[in-house]
């Protein structure tokens, strides 16, 4: 793996560091990379105690982007469950669905002890969310165990019994606690965020905005749209004076040619004695 990626590269660095975190499986989950692709994971973990998913065997797929650790992987499960569909990118504010809540902090680890918490809560219509009923979810916890990987083979071997189970290190401990930060992505929530953008839009390109309850707003869209609006009042009083300031000045030009012509003429008439043959052809 070594020979096969830039050892400068700070995503590098940052994924063989968890690769070695998490060479060791636990009881609850193992994760690792491809062994022909560090920014490729695959992922198992056994579904919540006391849950619908209880007993269950669960596995997933992460992709990481190039900028690891400062964007965010996504993150899709590969059987059947009940919770998620499959081979979808799943919406939490830990994968690439939110990138400007994504925290640097956060690891692999944070995201699979993020899913495993979120099992048993509602969908919700949040992206790569189900929900199917309780039955449902435990008659494909119990088919689980036969899902086959074609990478990693059969999942149900790849976690510790409970006998071998290893005692919590304190980086589990601390992303445990990183995963409670964690929320799904609300689909709700970002069509209402787009709507009140769309709203505050349309409020500024308005000239009329009926049903608005704040007074300063209203106002403040009427003083926008009068900017571009064209103004049908009277011009103000200074505009007069300066169309009676250019009617002046044309008087003044008009009367300065006549003096010129006049100088002229009379110019004219003392080199040529224009008078004099005037009035003998009079």
């Amino acid at each position: 793996m070594e020979r096969s990626y830039n050892l400068r590269s700070p995503a590098v660095k940052r994924l063989m560091k968890e690769a070695q975190e998490l060479s060791s499986a636990t009881y609850e989950y193992a994760a690792r990379p491809l062994e022909d692709n560090l920014f490729e994971w695959h992922f198992t973990f056994r579904g919540p105690k006391e849950s619908d998913f209880d007993g269950g065997v669960y596995h997933g797929r992460i992709i990481l982007p190039p900028e690891y650790p400062m964007k965010p992987p996504s993150i899709m499960l590969l059987n059947a469950n009940g919770r998620f569909e499959l081979n979808k990118k799943i919406c939490l504010s830990i994968s690439g669905y939110h990138p400007e809540s994504w925290q640097p902090s956060w690891s692999i680890r944070t995201a699979i002890l993020a899913i495993i918490g979120f099992m048993p809560t509602k969908g919700e219509g949040a992206i790569g969310a189900l929900d199917y009923t309780a039955d449902e979810r435990k008659v494909l916890a119990r088919k689980s165990h036969a899902f086959t990987c074609n990478t990693c083979g059969l999942v149900k071997d790849l976690l510790p019994s409970e006998a071998e189970h290893p005692e919590i290190t304190d980086a589990e401990s601390k992303d445990l606690e990183l995963a409670k930060q964690i929320t799904f992505g609300s689909p709700k929530n970002e069509k209402k965020k787009s709507d009140e953008s769309d709203e505050k839009i349309a409020e500024t390109n308005s000239d009329v905005t009926p049903g608005v309850s704040n007074p300063s707003e209203q106002d403040g869209v009427r003083m926008r749209s009068t900017v571009t609006a064209p103004s049908t009042t009277p011009p103000p009083p200074r505009r007069r004076q300066i169309n009676q300031s250019n009617d002046s000045s044309t008087m003044l030009i008009v009367l300065l040619a006549v003096a010129i012509a006049i100088l002229f003429l009379r110019r004219l008439d003392k080199s040529y004695n224009v008078s004099s043959l005037l009035a003998d052809y009079l």
